[in-house]
């Protein structure tokens, strides 16, 4: 038993909070897969935010994490969703080279009535609108935007049309969140946020593979009638499906021995897993700057006492200043 120990520990698994690139070359797939804890947990304990709206805001930020760290760029990824339901945005940004940030804003009136009336699945507190994802390379580079419409589907549903309309590749994603009830090490009662999710596509040296079928009501990955789907793709589609919500958020299970499960038959490659970690780009000086930029009304109108303070939506944190500091005449 401790040879056999000894083995094992001889693999580093890359634990919460690292996204894990993989590769399934039987199936020409490749893929990225992630469990958030600490992370996680740091960003919705802040929030203090009502259960359904933390679910949903965990989605987000695996979507967001699992696509940011794919880029092959200097900047930021942003995922955010504008819609007329109970949750009217989510805003998830990753900056490079791993700082993730987040909040959602939610009425809630109108949430406490989605919830009474059982009314919470995602594509429900959502409502409709827009789901858009922003790459924005600085200040010497035009941002890029993609808009896909929220349009009662599921996070994971609309996430697969954007890269069928944007990019043309065949994608399969999967999301979860879960709230973990447990002791720490001194035996007191413990509240947790999980999230877990996968992102796996179809990318074959041969671009004729590829080919999918017109959409059909912006359906994803449904294949409409009379069209022939790569059977390597079909296969890892529907193993990709056959993943429990529970598999993606359980410590116990971990990245690595997911994809084990899941391609074990065909053999899965993972490389170097990439750090995220739960950091706001936000500054005194950073706001002390837009500040300058406002009109004297609206210097006057801000201040409290001759002190105006102004809270982060992402991290919470409040920067105080004096009037005369933001004015415009202050050097």
């Amino acid at each position: 038993m401790a040879e056999s120990a000894a083995s094992l520990g001889q693999f580093d698994f890359a634990g919460d909070d690292h996204v894990v690139p993989f590769q399934v070359e039987a199936l020409d797939v490749r893929g990225r897969a992630v469990q958030l804890g600490p992370l996680l947990d740091a960003i919705l304990a802040r929030h203090d935010y009502p259960e359904p709206v933390a679910r949903l805001l965990a989605e987000a930020v695996v979507l967001t994490v699992l696509i940011g760290t794919s880029l092959k760029f200097d900047g930021k990824f942003t995922v955010q969703t504008r819609s007329d339901g109970p949750v009217d945005m989510l805003v998830a940004d990753f900056a490079t080279p791993e700082n993730v940030r987040a909040y959602a804003r939610f009425n809630a009136e109108a949430l406490e009535r989605a919830v009474a009336a059982g009314e919470t699945e995602p594509e429900q507190l959502l409502g409709a609108g827009v789901l858009a994802f922003t790459i924005d390379q600085g200040r010497y580079s035009q941002p890029y935007q993609g808009i896909v419409p929220l349009d009662g589907r599921s996070l994971e549903e609309i996430a697969g049309v954007y890269f069928r309309q944007s990019e043309q590749i065949p994608t399969r994603v999967r999301l979860s969140a879960a709230e973990l009830f447990d002791r720490d090490a001194a035996g007191k009662p413990r509240h947790r946020w999980r999230a877990g999710g996968l992102i796996a596509q179809f990318l074959p040296e041969a671009p004729e593979r590829m080919r999918q079928p017109d959409l059909h009501g912006g359906d994803g990955d449904i294949v409409a009638t009379g069209s022939i789907e790569d059977d390597a793709w079909a296969e890892a589609r529907s193993l990709v499906e056959t993943i429990d919500a529970d598999e993606l958020t359980d410590p116990q299970v971990g990245t690595e021995r997911l994809l084990f499960r899941l391609f074990h038959e065909r053999g899965v490659r993972v490389f170097e897993p990439q750090s995220v970690v739960d950091r706001c780009s936000c500054s005194r000086d950073r706001l002390k700057g837009v500040l300058k930029s406002l009109s004297a009304d609206d210097i006057e109108a801000a201040q409290d006492n001759g002190e105006i303070a102004v809270t982060c939506e992402f991290c919470s944190t409040t920067y105080r200043f004096e009037a005369a500091e933001v004015s415009a005449e202050a050097e």
